[in-house]
């Protein structure tokens, strides 16, 4: 409706309703009183548009679809803190401890220890929340003197930090927390709990895996790489804690006896063979095919939760591959040395092991 209220529309009905007997031409006194008034009106019609789908949760953004979902109590899960293992070495590469609330710095963010996880071996928290916080590694400086402190490294990724949920994932969320109705410990009900977690990307539900009464929940990082060993055993400690015990000291129902587990990654090495342009070489187009699956994988990894199985396509990498430049043509590509397509487990999610390309 609001596609046929233009300027030109308005200003026609608006000089149509003038009678004939008088000048309604352009430039004339009744036009250009008509015409302003004509604008205005079609301005008002797009800001009425705008408003319109502002109040509907399918076409609502930022704000609005927030104030849209916290009808229904589902807000924007905000950004989280990355916490990292931070290694840490005196004279001689002896592990050395250092204290808890000690900062040190990486590129631009700080990190701040937290927690000793072992000789030399502790837990630090990205001072910024965000993703930014999982793609640093190596050597971090000391933002205060720290004696006998040799070399500082940030190692392995402990819990992913997150960004802010954007608005394509809240309005996900909330159609599935409407449409799918979890309720009491059925699977809907495990999967949206275990999701609000921070650091949990995804989430597989198998009711009676060991007979009644019994639940596995497989998840991903929200990285989508498989998760440490430390948020695996924080979304037990919130589910079910006291050794799986179902006594419904955790979010899970009392009865039920649930194992946390994490999605395990399938390393696959890709070997294929192109015809190059003149004067390329395969090393001049090597880091860019290795981008392009590495991106397909990820997009893989990103549907496992939705999938009962991933299955990687060879169809897919020829076609991520003739994207690159210089790239015109592609053959022979296998998956570990195999020339067909594979589909993984359950609970596997594929991982890329090496590239290799030939002429």
């Amino acid at each position: 409706m609001v596609d046929l209220q233009t300027y030109d529309a308005i200003l026609k009905r608006m000089l149509d309703r003038v009678p004939t007997g008088l000048d309604k031409r352009e430039g004339s006194v009744i036009y250009d009183a008509l015409a302003p008034a004509a604008a205005e009106l079609a301005q008002m019609y797009m800001d009425l548009d705008i408003h319109t789908n502002l109040s509907f949760a399918d076409t609502a953004s930022g704000e609005y679809l927030e104030r849209r979902t916290m009808e229904h109590g589902i807000s924007r899960q905000p950004a989280t803190k990355a916490r990292r293992k931070g290694l840490f070495y005196g004279n001689g590469g002896i592990p050395l401890d250092v204290p808890i609330g000690s900062r040190f710095s990486i590129g631009e963010l700080n990190y701040i220890v937290v927690d000793r996880l072992g000789s030399g071996q502790f837990a630090l928290d990205c001072e910024t929340p965000g993703s930014g916080g999982n793609r640093q590694f190596g050597t971090m400086l000391p933002i205060d003197y720290i004696g006998g402190l040799v070399r500082a490294e940030l190692a392995d990724v402990l819990m992913p930090g997150e960004d802010e949920e954007d608005d394509e994932s809240l309005r996900q969320r909330f159609m599935s927390a409407i449409n799918e109705q979890p309720f009491g410990g059925n699977i809907s009900d495990y999967s949206v709990r275990i999701n609000r977690i921070p650091g949990v990307g995804g989430v597989k539900v198998f009711p009676v895996w060991q007979g009644g009464g019994t639940v596995k929940c497989t998840v991903i990082a929200s990285n989508y790489d498989p998760p440490a060993k430390a948020l695996i055993d924080e979304v037990q400690a919130i589910v079910d804690p006291a050794d799986h015990s179902g006594e419904g000291l955790g979010t899970a129902p009392i009865g039920h006896q649930v194992t946390i587990a994490g999605a395990k990654g399938a390393n696959i090495r890709v070997d294929t063979t192109v015809a190059l342009a003149a004067g390329m070489t395969a090393g001049q187009v090597q880091a860019e095919i290795e981008a392009v699956i590495a991106a397909y994988f990820l997009e893989l990894r990103k549907e496992w939760a939705k999938q009962t199985r991933l299955t990687v396509r060879i169809s897919q990498i020829d076609a991520r591959i003739l994207t690159v430049p210089g790239v015109e043509d592609v053959r022979d590509t296998q998956l570990d040395m195999i020339a067909d397509n594979m589909t993984l487990d359950e609970e596997e999610i594929p991982l890329l092991a090496g590239v290799g390309v030939h002429e």
